[in-house]
């Protein structure tokens, strides 16, 4: 399959501003997830749909195509990401590119691995799929939630579980948002991503995080820093880093 990397990246981010062009540890967050794309050798092209100049030359700057300027009507904070992304795949049809399979990838998904991108690949192309998504696994079973009333007081939000053991209850996952795998032609039609024609892959929790508050922010760089620190443990004190 010939495939396209998609980054939606608008600069108009509010709860952290200037968000996908923040640096990470002296590179812009973008440019280290290009950097990812880049080096898992999937893709044709690594393309950013922007609204913001900046952000278009920081990508370039990192080796991405930004060949069309996306609407202000698709970079507002409503905008989901699916109208982006088939918005950005007529723009790549109209230039007359060719690609089988798109995947969207968000701008700050520098948790990802090659190997990630490769498995969410091997699960789209399994027969009647159309699209495939990052998810994670709740860590403890939905059904035994709460939640909290106007008088201070909590119930159940599924009484009727109160009493079944959390191990009889079926795991629960959620979408992660990290990256959408799609055909060109989902992708092209705006089609739903949740529908029966979509499958998830299940990633481990230290490979995502969304980042929307500085708390976030964070536990991301502490994540990105504890994956590509080289460790020498010095004899047997697990505390001890040479």
């Amino acid at each position: 399959m010939r495939c396209v990397a998609i980054i939606p990246a608008r600069g108009g981010s509010k709860r952290i501003p200037r968000k996908n062009v923040r640096p990470m540890f002296g590179v812009p967050i973008i440019a280290r997830t290009i950097a990812m794309l880049r080096e898992s050798a999937l893709f044709e092209d690594v393309i950013v749909s922007t609204d913001d100049p900046e952000i278009a030359e920081v990508s370039r700057a990192a080796g991405a195509l930004v060949p069309f300027t996306r609407p202000a009507h698709l970079a507002d904070d409503h905008t989901g990401t699916t109208p982006v992304i088939t918005h950005a795949v007529q723009a790549i049809d109209a230039l007359g590119w060719s690609f089988d399979a798109a995947c969207a990838v968000y701008p700050t998904a520098v948790l990802l691995t090659p190997g990630d991108l490769r498995a969410g690949l091997s699960l789209l192309r399994e027969a009647g799929t159309e699209y495939v998504l990052s998810a994670q696994a709740y860590s403890h079973p939905v059904e035994r939630a709460f939640r909290t009333r106007a008088d201070g007081r909590i119930e159940m939000r599924w009484p009727e579980y109160r009493d079944v053991r959390t191990q009889d209850l079926e795991p629960a996952v959620y979408d992660a948002g990290a990256f959408y795998w799609g055909t060109a032609e989902a992708w092209r039609d705006g089609r739903s991503i949740y529908t029966g024609a979509t499958r998830a892959l299940v990633l481990p929790a230290d490979r995502l995080q969304d980042i929307d508050t500085p708390d976030d922010w964070a536990r991301a760089e502490r994540l990105f820093l504890e994956r590509t620190e080289p460790k020498h443990w010095s004899g047997d004190d697990e505390g001890a880093r040479t």
